[in-house]
């Protein structure tokens, strides 16, 4: 039975094919054109109940064998009509009788006048749209998968998704294609139906008066009956899957079923039905027209404007807040309750009021969806799971504005056009199209600011076009990878703690508490978060802490080593194609930096003369501006025992620094120099 289903397209080609050579008696083909009209009415259903074009995929092949299977049952009605003296079954003689309903000239006007509407109004526009779908869906390719390539390499989707939106975006474009081609089989199908009306009409006519010596007036009744009705159970399927294809080509922007859109869209605008419904009401003063039809449409539309009007109010009244100053005032003379006030969110982020709608999920925001897949990511890459967001909405913010916030403080905030989409270059170019000139908030980047029209033509021409919601999102995650120090908790440590002892409980057991607290944990992590290392490889962490904790109380010290323990971490972030370019330090600089070293009982510092640290500085901001355009970041590199208190030296004056020892990068690496600090 199973390999019948998964034949059936073969069988049913050939079936469609034994159906143009055998003979069909009356009976069978009664039903043969019964389910040719079930087919097309399910087709048509599925058209208007689907959301997405690629959930039809099958649509062009299946409009090429319902196609084949309408020409072959119009082959065995022909040779019926022709052989059987216009006898053709039951299904085409009631369909004739009740459309010609006594005047054959009227069917036949009738029946014309439904191919005509078929082939040059459905037919032809959903062949044009099918073909302009087709050309601007490949146009569009290059853009759509450097969109994907931008979300993917800012940390928003993973590859899983990365790939099933590429192979989407193919798909689609494969099934427009397939479309504009498809199309002109119910083109060519239309024009098959007319000419075999006229063979028909003709052949009978002939056939009728000559063979069988019927008068002209009989054989024009008989014959006209049963070409109408064949034309007509024939062309109504047609009819029925033309219009799904129309619909499938032109839903292009549903996000919905046909049904759900239309209800949802058309009553949307309640004040129009009133609007529309007054205006039938003044034609009631045109002599002539019938006023009770005009009465009655008039006031419906009107009945039904107001209350959907009313509606939305009641929901509008429903949903405004209730009058604050009395009840925060009745909350909090609970003394115990203003401690509620005293804690702070990790995360927060505030948003004007043009920007909600992309935030609140009854609105259509995907914002915590996105926050999601951002958590996921950047536990992968990093180790560590971003805490919670807080998301508010502040009437004092722009529209367009959204402010950062970490432990209640503004750390970062940015503007972006809700209905608009950021625009980039490649490398710092130009951007050659209209828009809003804007500068990317996470990166820094000069960009643009376009309608959803211009959207698709920064795509041809090789923009990354990116929609608002992605600008927010990789505005944040900058934001948290750059203060993942500040977020690591001793409730996240201990997390992390629990996900280790799973793998190698002896380990977590034995170092913490006895060889470093949890608290000396924490400040070795975010240590290592503070310069961007991921702690993900927690075991390696731990087995190195172990091994040097039991002398080496230091942190710093601490984390130096472990640095070295994750040097190919480190390699894999820094090193590109297996060659890191790097700035390198004088050899009298690092002495000099070593003998500056002061110890005591908390740690090791540094003491230097202002002005041998004013050269270094100046030293250092030159060699890396002699090597700007060739590497994006400048890496400095020192000896292991160098790297720390160098690095501690430079980030006064120079943000976020790279700093890495010869110790943290792996042997197969070949370093190459291009300048040196010195004083």
């Amino acid at each position: 039975m199973a390999k019948i289903i998964d034949n059936a397209a073969v069988l049913f080609i050939l079936a469609v094919i034994f159906l143009i050579i055998i003979p069909l008696s009356p009976f069978i083909l009664d039903m043969m054109i019964i389910l040719n009209m079930v087919l097309s009415i399910g087709i048509l259903l599925i058209s208007m109940f689907m959301k997405e074009t690629l959930e039809f995929s099958i649509f062009p092949s299946l409009l090429l064998l319902t196609t084949l299977f309408r020409v072959a049952l119009n082959v065995s009605s022909t040779r019926l009509i022709l052989g059987n003296s216009g006898q053709a079954g039951q299904v085409i003689k009631t369909f004739g009788e009740f459309v010609i309903g006594g005047n054959p000239l009227v069917g036949f006007i009738i029946f014309l006048i439904i191919v005509i509407v078929q082939f040059v109004v459905i037919t032809k526009g959903s062949e044009r749209v099918a073909e302009v779908s087709a050309r601007f869906t490949l146009d569009a390719m290059p853009g759509k998968q450097m969109a994907i390539d931008a979300d993917l390499s800012s940390g928003l989707i993973n590859d899983v998704i990365a790939k099933k939106r590429r192979s989407n975006i193919q798909r689609e474009a494969d099934f427009y294609g397939a479309m504009d081609g498809a199309s002109k089989f119910v083109k060519g199908d239309a024009i098959v139906s007319i000419i075999i009306v006229f063979i028909n009409m003709i052949g009978g006519s002939v056939i009728g008066i000559i063979m069988n010596g019927g008068s002209f007036s009989e054989v024009l009744s008989v014959y006209t009956v049963a070409t109408v009705g064949d034309g007509l159970v024939s062309q109504l399927p047609a009819l029925l899957i033309s219009t799904a294809t129309g619909i499938i080509v032109t839903r292009s922007a549903s996000e919905n079923s046909l049904s759900t859109d239309l209800t949802r869209q058309l009553v949307s605008y309640p004040t129009t039905l009133v609007i529309s419904g007054g205006i039938l009401l003044l034609m009631c003063l045109i002599p002539g027209l019938p006023v009770l039809t005009l009465l009655l449409f008039g006031g419906g539309l009107i009945l039904i404007g107001r209350y959907l009007l009313n509606k939305r109010k009641k929901l509008a009244k429903l949903e405004e807040p209730e009058d604050a100053p009395v009840r925060e005032t009745e909350y909090y003379k609970d003394p115990e309750r203003v401690y509620d006030v005293l804690g702070l969110e990790d995360i927060e982020v505030e948003f004007g009021y043009s920007l909600i709608p992309l935030v609140d999920e009854k609105k259509g925001g995907t914002f915590v969806d996105r926050m999601v897949m951002l958590r996921r990511q950047f536990a992968l890459e990093m180790g560590m799971v971003i805490p919670a967001v807080r998301l508010r909405d502040d009437a004092g913010l722009d529209p367009g504005q959204y402010v950062i916030k970490l432990k209640g403080e503004e750390v970062a905030k940015g503007h972006v056009l809700a209905d608009h989409f950021l625009v980039i270059g490649n490398s710092g170019d130009e951007i050659e199209i209209e828009g809003v000139d804007t500068i990317e908030p996470a990166f820094g980047i000069k960009g643009k600011w376009v309608d959803a029209e211009t959207r698709e033509r920064a795509q041809i021409f090789g923009y990354t076009v990116i929609d608002p919601l992605s600008v927010i999102i990789t505005h944040l995650s900058e934001v948290i990878k750059k203060h993942a120090h500040e977020l690591l908790g001793r409730k996240e440590v201990n997390n992390i703690l629990e996900t280790a002892k799973k793998k190698d409980k002896f380990l977590v057991d034995d170092t913490i508490p006895g060889v470093i607290s949890a608290g000396g944990l924490q400040k070795i992590l975010a240590n290592l978060l503070m310069e961007q290392i991921p702690i993900r490889d927690i075991i390696s962490i731990l087995e190195t802490v172990g091994e040097h904790g039991t002398t080496i109380k230091d942190p710093e010290l601490l984390t130096e080593y472990v640095r070295q323990a994750l040097k190919r971490t480190i390699t894999r972030k820094y090193a590109s194609g297996g060659t890191l370019k790097v700035i390198t330090i004088n050899t009298d600089l690092e002495n000099m930096i070593m003998s500056s070293v002061k110890k005591n009982d908390h740690g090791s510092y540094l003491t230097m003369d202002p002005e041998n640290v004013q050269k270094i500085i100046k030293s250092h901001l030159k060699e890396a501006g002699s090597i700007d355009d060739m590497i994006k970041t400048p890496i400095v590199l020192t000896s292991p025992v160098v790297r720390l208190y160098y690095k501690r030296l430079i980030e006064q004056f120079i943000p976020e620094p790279v700093v890495l020892s010869f110790n943290e990068i792996e042997s197969g690496v070949k370093i190459q120099s291009l300048g040196m600090v010195s004083i």
